[in-house]
């Protein structure tokens, strides 16, 4: 699988795994500490060639994706699942290079671009509503429906953000946490 775009990931680790599962360049950002020089490297890609930005479904991670977002709009952005990027051998070590190789071919088959200007007609009581907030299952079931909706882990108060950033329709939110309930309640 040949990717177009240059995919931004964290570190080395990431680059070497992105290798093994598609044909890509990558640009590294050497963690969390993102500087202006990494910035404008990001910027030119993506004038050149686009850039997808496949960071770790952590804190650190979404604010690697801010800041760009930020810097340079137009980003296109692939999401792992916590589960997905979970180490086999280190339980609490969560990263792009701990993941399958067609986890990641599919994060990078389903990419998003995001958007600072759509509303979407999702809100807060549709959020407290399905219990994705406030809810003693609110983080199992905002973890379910990022998975289902590709839109990766968020917190309470990102959920309906990433929402309208990814365009995320009603129509599509409705099927995706009818199927995290069904999941739900198959489970018990």
């Amino acid at each position: 699988m040949k990717i177009k775009e240059i995919i931004v990931v964290e570190g080395r680790d990431d680059t070497v795994k992105i290798h093994l599962a598609v044909d890509a360049d990558t640009i590294e950002t050497n963690g969390s500490a993102i500087n202006q020089t990494t910035l404008n490297q990001i910027r030119h890609a993506q004038e050149k060639r686009g850039v997808i930005v496949f960071t770790d479904p952590d804190y650190p991670g979404q604010r690697i994706r801010s800041i760009i977002n930020e810097h340079v709009p137009g980003c296109k952005h692939a999401f792992l699942t916590r589960e997905h990027a979970r180490s086999k051998n280190n339980k609490g070590s969560i990263g792009i290079e701990h993941a399958s190789i067609a986890s990641i071919q599919k994060a990078l088959g389903e990419v998003h671009e995001l958007t600072n200007h759509h509303e979407t007609d999702i809100h807060k009581k549709d959020l407290l509503n399905y219990g994705l907030i406030g809810g003693p299952r609110a983080s199992y079931r905002r973890d379910k429906l990022g998975e289902a909706l590709q839109i990766g882990h968020t917190n309470g108060k990102q959920l309906l953000k990433r929402l309208s950033m990814f365009q995320i329709t009603y129509k599509d939110f409705e099927q995706a946490i009818q199927q995290v309930l069904q999941e739900e309640n198959n489970d018990h």
